[in-house]
């Protein structure tokens, strides 16, 4: 009787352990990343640029003998620009960018004598009305932190350090007498200047996605340039200097980062062929 029960229990376990190994399933295979961003982008910007020209002065009959223009201003313009970045995580960024300001026009008057406006072509008190034109390049090195992602909505802030190629083309101006706006001098021309001027830039934005690779970007940028040469020497006057530029930009543009969208596929486990009954 012993015999038979020892022989019963054995069968039971042997046939236990093979229900088991029927029903073993493996644990599934975690997701895999198939494709990821390289960080690299391209960016594309145009913005309107309300321009605040911060003064500007010129030498009059001598180098000791400097003053301010009575009024300095510039038109509002457009810009273009362009540059290339790198994603370094989720909150850092940098770029290099180069931007275009479009030709604003520039409109001034200082206080003199109009020598060719009197009785007799004697000196009379006169205003100087001064007209010329500004374009300008910028290259920048720029970094951001993108604050978080809500959405598809990414709010960042930034700052850049860089230099901008300021050029000024001929300034003309026109003496003509207080007394009688009709009677001025001959219009007298300046040649204009170029110099590079250190500049520095703030940031503010958001960017929108609009697919895993592309991104809108909508922002305000803040950029100081500092003063430099305006004009040169002609008739007793100059040369000129501006004070420098404040340029507050409202911009729209783009960002297409290169390389496969970052995405996770799930990979299922290979199937266990089922095994034959072994008879013992």
């Amino acid at each position: 009787m012993m015999k038979t029960l020892i022989g019963a229990a054995a069968a039971l376990l042997v046939g236990t352990s093979a229900f088991s190994a029927d029903l073993y399933t493996p644990p599934p295979a975690a997701p895999e990343v198939v494709s990821q961003s390289s960080g690299w982008y391209l960016r594309g910007d145009v913005g309107y640029v309300f321009t605040d020209l911060r003064g500007a002065n010129y030498f009059q009959g001598s180098n000791s003998n400097m003053h301010d223009f009575d009024s300095a201003n510039l038109d509002d313009t457009w810009s273009l620009g362009g540059g290339v970045g790198y994603q370094v995580n989720n909150y850092l960024r940098t770029d290099v960018t180069l931007d275009y300001l479009f030709s604003s026009d520039f409109k001034g008057s200082t206080s003199g004598d109009c020598g060719g406006c009197g009785p007799g072509f004697t000196a009379v008190p006169a205003t100087s009305h001064d007209v010329a034109t500004l374009t300008a390049y910028s290259l920048l090195a720029n970094a951001y932190v993108d604050i978080g992602t809500y959405g598809i909505f990414t709010p960042y802030v930034g700052g850049g350090l860089g230099g901008t190629y300021v050029k000024w083309d001929k300034l003309k101006n026109t003496s003509c007498s207080n007394a009688d706006s009709s009677s001025c001098d001959e219009t007298v021309t300046h040649n204009g200047r170029g110099s590079w001027r250190f500049t520095y830039a703030l940031m503010a934005g958001t960017s929108i996605d609009l697919s895993c690779n592309l991104k809108a970007d909508v922002g305000y940028r803040y950029r100081h340039i500092e003063g430099g040469d305006m004009f040169g020497y002609a008739e007793n006057g100059g040369p000129g200097y501006d004070k420098g530029l404040n340029l507050h930009e409202a911009r729209i543009g783009a960002r297409y980062t290169f390389g496969g969208c970052q995405t996770a596929s799930y990979m299922p486990p290979a199937e266990i062929p089922p095994q034959p009954a072994v008879y013992k």
